[in-house]
C-alpha cells in the first residue's frame, strides 16, 4: 500500500496534471517552502533545489515532455555562452541565429506539425500522415509501444517557455545581461514552476538579479502574498469555473440550441472569464514567488478599463505585449520605418492566408492590397512612416494570434485586434464633429443594408455602429459644453464600454477554436463563430428573457459582481489589499481560512485546466 501511494505521488498521470486549485499542489508547496526555509540563505543550495523542484512540477504537469524543457535548459545555456563569447559580431550573429532556429524549429514541431500538413495538402494536394518521431524513438528505448506515434500532443506551457529563453538570447547579443555561469543557476530561472506553464513571461534582466540576491519577507510582503493567493483562487475557481462549467461551455459547445440572448450572454461572460482565468493564475504565481522572495512582473492592469484598443493591450498579458514589442514590433521598424522582415513577415502572413484558406486568391488580395497603399505613400514621408508603422502593427497583431495557435480563428482574432489599433490611430486624430458625422452616415449604411440585404450580420453591424454614434454624439456634446466634469466622466465610461464590447467580439473567433484539434480547428471554429452569429443577430422573442435571466440567476449575479469588482477603483483596491495585508497574523489565517472554504464550495466538477496551459 505504502509502495502504492509512493507511485501515485512521483508519477504522472495525463488526467490528473498538477494545479494551483488542487489540494495536491498545496501539500507540495508547503512540503517545498518548508525545505526552502532552512536553506534560503545558502543561495547556490536553494537555487539547486528549487530547479529540480520546478522540473519535478513539470512533470507532474506534463510527463515526459519534460525533456523537452531539459532540452531547452542545456541548449540555450550553451547558446548564450557561444553568443557571449564570440568577439566578431558575425560569429554572434551566427550563434544567435542558431539558437532562433533551434528554439522556433521545436516550437514548430509540437505546435504547428498539422499547420505544415495542411500547406503541404492545399498546395500539392499531398495529404501526409502525423507520424511522432519523439514517441518512436521512446518506444524505441522503452522495448515497447508505450507513446502514440500517429500524434502529436502540444507540452504545456512551450511557448512561454520557449519565448523566455529566446529574449535571454537576444538580450545576451545585444549585451543587455551577462550569460548565466552557473547552469543550475540558468534552469532555476527557466523553470521557477510559479510561473513555468502559463507565464507571465520573465525577462532574463528581471529575474536573474534575483538569484543571488538574499532572502528577505517582511510582515507586510508576506500578507500582500497571501492576498494575491486567495484572490487568484477566488478568481479561478468562482468566476472561471463555475462560469464556464455551468453556462459558457454549453453555449458554445452548441449555439443552435440557445437564444441569441444566451448566445450574447456567453460571450460577454467568456471575457470574464478568460480574464479570470489567466489573472487568477497569475496572481497566484505572483503570491507563491513572492513568499520565497521572488518577484514576477505585474501581468495585468485591469484591462477592461481601458478606453481605447491601444491602451487594452498595454493592460492586457502585459509580459506578451511587451515581449512582442520588444522582440518582433521594434526590429520590424517600429513606428519609424519598414524593414525587410516588415516585408517579408507580410508575404509570410499572405501565404498563410493562402495556405489556411486553401485560395491563391487570398495571398493575392493581400499583397496586391499592401502593393497599393506604400505605391500611393511613396511620396510623403509622413504618410510613408504613418503606413508602415500600420503595417508593422498588424503584423505583430497576426503573428501573435498565429502564437495562441495555426488557424483562421486565431489569426482573425489577431487581424481584428490590429486593425482595431489602426482605425483607433486614424479615428483619434480626427475631430469630434467629423467623427459624429462619419459615424451617423455608417450607422445608417449599415441600417439600409439590414432592410434590403437582410442577414444576421447586418443586425449586429448596425446596433453596434450606432453605439459608436451614441458614444461620438456624447464626446460631441462634452465639447461644446465645454469639458465639464460630469460628460467627461461619461464620455470616459463610454469609452471604455465601447472598448469592452470591440475586445468581446473579437474573442468570438479566439474561443471558438479555443481547446481543439490542430486538425479540425478551423473548420469547427468557423461554424461555431457562424452559429452564434446568425443566433445573436436573429430576431429575438423579448419575452422569454426574464425567464432566462431568472433560469439562470446565479451566473448573471457573478457576471455582474466580477465586472462591478474589476471595474472598482485602482486606489480602492490598493488600499483593501494593505488592510489585508497589516492584519494581525491570527486573524489573516482565520479570514483566509473562511474564504477558501467559500471558493471551494463553487466547485460543481472536476477542477480545470487553466485556459493557457493549451498556449
Amino acid at each position: 500500500m505504502f509502495y502504492d501511494f509512493l507511485k501515485d505521488i512521483f508519477s504522472f498521470n495525463p488526467n490528473s496534471p498538477l494545479l494551483f486549485t488542487q489540494l495536491y499542489f498545496w501539500v507540495f508547496f508547503v512540503i517545498v517552502f518548508a525545505v526552502f526555509s532552512l536553506i534560503h540563505n545558502k543561495i547556490l543550495l536553494r537555487n539547486t533545489f528549487l530547479f529540480f523542484v520546478s522540473v519535478f512540477f513539470y512533470y507532474k504537469t506534463s510527463g515526459w515532455f519534460t525533456l523537452i524543457l531539459c532540452f531547452a535548459v542545456i541548449f540555450n545555456y550553451l547558446d548564450g555562452f557561444m553568443i557571449h563569447r564570440c568577439k566578431k559580431d558575425r560569429g554572434r550573429l551566427s550563434w544567435l541565429i542558431a539558437g532562433l532556429i533551434v528554439n522556433l524549429m521545436t516550437l514548430s514541431y509540437f505546435k504547428y506539425s498539422y499547420f505544415f500538413a495542411d500547406v503541404i495538402y492545399n498546395i500539392f494536394g499531398i495529404e501526409m500522415e502525423i507520424f511522432n518521431i519523439f514517441a518512436w524513438a521512446g518506444n524505441y528505448v522503452a522495448g515497447a509501444p508505450v507513446f502514440s506515434v500517429d500524434r502529436i500532443l502540444l507540452p504545456v506551457g512551450i511557448s512561454f517557455y520557449m519565448f523566455q529563453c529566446i529574449s535571454y538570447l537576444m538580450d545576451i547579443f545585444r549585451r543587455r545581461v551577462e550569460p548565466v555561469r552557473n547552469i543550475l543557476d540558468f534552469g532555476f530561472y527557466v523553470t521557477f514552476f510559479p510561473q513555468l506553464v502559463a507565464g507571465p513571461i520573465v525577462r532574463a534582466n528581471e529575474f536573474i538579479p534575483q538569484l543571488h540576491k538574499r532572502y528577505f519577507l517582511s510582515r507586510r510582503q508576506f500578507g500582500i502574498a497571501v492576498f494575491w493567493i486567495i484572490n487568484g483562487l477566488a478568481k479561478k475557481i468562482i468566476l472561471s469555473d463555475y462560469l464556464a462549467v455551468n453556462f459558457i461551455d454549453r453555449v458554445f459547445g452548441n449555439p443552435t440550441m440557445y437564444s441569441g440572448f444566451e448566445n450574447l450572454a456567453a460571450l460577454f461572460g467568456y471575457s470574464l472569464q478568460v480574464y479570470a482565468d489567466f489573472s487568477g493564475y497569475t496572481d497566484i504565481a505572483i503570491g507563491v514567488a513572492m513568499l520565497m522572495g521572488f518577484y514576477l512582473p505585474k501581468n495585468f492592469d485591469s484591462p477592461y478599463k481601458a478606453t481605447n484598443p491601444g491602451d487594452f493591450w498595454k493592460r492586457w498579458h502585459i509580459s506578451l505585449s511587451k515581449w512582442l514589442q520588444d522582440y518582433l514590433y521594434i526590429p520590424l521598424g517600429g513606428n519609424r520605418t519598414a524593414s525587410f522582415g516588415t516585408y517579408a513577415c507580410i508575404i509570410t502572413i499572405a501565404l498563410i492566408g493562402m495556405i489556411l484558406s486553401g485560395s491563391v486568391w487570398v495571398c493575392v488580395v493581400i499583397l496586391s492590397l499592401a502593393l497599393i497603399v506604400t505605391l500611393r505613400c511613396r511620396k510623403s514621408a509622413e504618410k510613408r512612416k504613418e503606413l508602415t508603422s500600420n503595417m508593422n502593427r498588424m503584423t505583430t497583431m497576426l503573428l501573435g494570434g498565429l502564437w495562441h495557435g495555426a488557424s483562421w480563428n486565431f489569426m482573425i482574432w489577431g487581424g481584428l485586434n490590429g486593425m482595431g489599433l489602426i482605425v483607433y490611430r486614424f479615428w483619434k486624430d480626427r475631430g469630434v464633429y467629423a467623427r459624429t458625422g462619419i459615424m451617423a452616415l455608417v450607422t445608417a449604411a449599415a441600417y439600409i443594408m439590414a432592410e434590403y440585404y437582410p442577414a444576421p450580420i447586418w443586425n449586429i453591424v448596425t446596433v453596434w455602429t450606432g453605439v459608436i454614434f451614441i458614444g461620438t454624439f456624447i464626446r460631441m456634446l462634452y465639447n461644446i459644453f465645454g469639458g465639464k466634469s460630469e460628460m467627461k466622466l461619461v464620455a470616459k465610461c463610454w469609452a471604455v464600454l465601447q472598448t469592452f464590447v470591440f475586445i468581446t467580439w473579437t474573442r468570438l473567433f479566439f474561443r471558438a477554436g479555443s481547446n481543439l484539434d490542430p486538425a479540425e480547428a478551423n473548420e469547427t471554429a468557423w461554424n461555431t463563430a457562424k452559429d452564434m452569429v446568425r443566433q445573436i443577430g436573429s430576431k429575438w422573442n423579448v419575452e422569454i428573457i426574464p425567464d432566462i435571466v431568472m433560469a439562470y440567476k446565479n451566473i448573471f449575479l457573478l457576471i455582474i459582481a466580477g465586472m462591478m469588482i474589476h471595474w472598482l477603483p485602482t486606489n480602492f483596491k490598493r488600499r483593501y489589499r494593505l488592510w489585508f495585508a497589516q492584519m494581525p497574523i491570527p486573524l489573516m489565517i482565520v479570514v483566509t481560512a473562511v474564504i477558501i472554504f467559500v471558493v471551494y464550495q463553487f466547485v460543481t466538477a472536476d477542477l480545470q485546466k487553466f485556459i493557457y496551459f493549451q498556449f
